[in-house]
């Protein structure tokens, strides 16, 4: 009988956080603070990553040019998903340290603003992505048969890029206010509408006509742009701790700079990410095609299972911001450190599963021997970084949320510019040791990451950043 009780309670406690009961994060538990805050902030990381799974799995049974076309078009769209990103981080860090301040109309405040502003920044982009579809691909490498087949793809995609910018902005708001139950639901609901458009419109089911390529365009941003109506329809009613009046909406000119000023950073982090993941990809190359396919395969898998850990990372930010809003710090640092050491266990627990598992997984995505041999080994060296990596992205998360995201951009370059990719190329081409050289390269930069970041996090000047 007694044993059945804390079973209850976890299971009490996991509906409570699925239908986001508890908002206020500067007092009770911390424990109970980051399970809440993390366990719809996991499913929500989840639902996300499902977009593109389902869009590739249903454009893979059109053509080889409609694979290419989503993957060219994607490669751009990662400068909108850098920028999205960035809002997102200096939004979360806004909300959250106006709720901490008890403060919910300057919550409300800055989430209009940020929405102005990302609606004013997709415009442009909208307009290059409506006039310049074939030049995009073009200019990607895009065969002209590829161009004229997916081009208008391409310009559904940009033209509805606002869907993209607001769903990401708008759930970084609910999180900054404690709501991640919400953002949740509303990428549930948008990858539904997905999963039920793609093969209607793709393949013509029913009364809908055949729309091959541009279906999956059209699908994708009607379930974006269905979840952004369910958002605001969400902001503008009594659901939400924040809220918002669009008659009310001007605008003020030291929000929007303070959005600016931290947003920059955010956007920086993503982009440093990103070109590194593009160059060490250059770098696999040289050593042939299943050295490439075994470091894709090895990535992809590292990604999928760390996304608990950027549950975690979330629900650190969303804790630093609002505890600090509530002259809090010391309650601050205590979640960043209980939430880097939960995310330590999982990683370690990940980490040891991979390791002597490594081809089993490998296997999952190729049966060729040498992608198998080169995926697994490629698996083993990073996930002996796994448990620097969760200190590294909690606390890098931690300054983001204290609105202080030139530290962690610093730390970035550094790591992963400046270490990480000369590295890899030495110790895998001058040294000889080939894709081992790249794999040590990843492991060293993500522990010197964490380390650094422990280091300057120990410091406390982020206890004092205002926002």
């Amino acid at each position: 009988m007694s044993s059945s009780k804390p079973r209850l309670r976890i299971f009490q406690s996991l509906l409570a956080a699925l239908q986001g009961k508890e908002l206020d994060f500067t007092q009770g538990s911390i424990n109970r603070a980051i399970f809440m805050l993390s366990i719809p902030m996991i499913l929500e990381m989840m639902m996300e990553s499902l977009f593109a799974v389902v869009d590739i799995y249903f454009v893979g049974k059109i053509s080889v040019n409609a694979i290419a076309t989503v993957a060219l078009t994607e490669s751009v769209i990662m400068i909108i998903y850098s920028i999205a990103m960035g809002l997102s981080m200096a939004a979360t860090a806004l909300v959250a340290r106006r709720v901490g301040e008890k403060d919910i109309e300057g919550a409300g405040r800055s989430a209009e603003q940020a929405i102005l502003l990302a609606i004013l920044v997709s415009l442009v982009f909208s307009l290059i992505g409506i006039i310049f579809p074939k030049e995009i691909l073009s200019a990607m490498g895009g065969e002209p048969e590829l161009v004229a087949e997916g081009y208008r793809y391409t310009m559904i995609m940009f033209g509805g890029n606002m869907t993209i910018m607001l769903i990401f902005l708008i759930n970084a708001i609910f999180r900054g206010a404690g709501d991640a139950a919400i953002a949740m639901r509303v990428l549930i609901f948008s990858n539904v509408i997905n999963m039920v458009l793609d093969p209607v419109l793709i393949f013509g089911l029913g009364p809908f006509p055949e729309l091959g390529l541009e279906g999956a365009a059209i699908a994708t941003t009607t379930g974006r742009g269905l979840g952004v109506l369910y958002q605001i329809y969400i902001l503008t009613g009594s659901k939400s701790k924040v809220s918002i009046k669009f008659r009310e909406i001007k605008f003020i000119r030291t929000i929007i700079r303070s959005l600016v000023k931290i947003s920059i950073g955010g956007i920086g982090q993503f982009m440093i990410g990103t070109v590194s993941w593009i160059l060490m990809v250059r770098i696999s190359a040289i050593f042939g095609p299943d050295v490439l396919a075994g470091y894709a395969i090895a990535f992809r898998i590292i990604v999928f299972t760390i996304l608990p850990s950027w549950g975690l990372s979330n629900a650190a930010a969303t804790l630093v911001g609002q505890n600090l809003g509530a002259g809090l710090p010391d309650r601050a640092e205590t979640s960043v450190w209980r939430c880097a050491h939960f995310n330590m266990v999982f990683l370690a627990v990940v980490s040891i599963i991979f390791f002597w598992n490594a081809e089993y997984f490998v296997s999952l995505f190729s049966s060729e021997a040498e992608v198998l041999k080169y995926g697994a080994m490629g698996l083993r060296y990073i996930c002996t970084g796994y448990i620097f990596f969760a200190y590294g992205m909690v606390i890098g998360q931690a300054f983001n949320g204290a609105g202080d995201t030139k530290t962690p951009t610093i730390m970035n370059i550094i790591c992963y510019w400046v270490l990480e990719l000369p590295l890899a190329y030495v110790l895998g081409v001058e040294f000889g040791m080939g894709p081992a050289g790249i794999y040590l390269a990843i492991a060293i930069s993500v522990a010197l990451l964490a380390i650094m970041s422990i280091l300057v996090f120990r410091r406390g000047k982020w206890k004092t950043f205002e926002v």
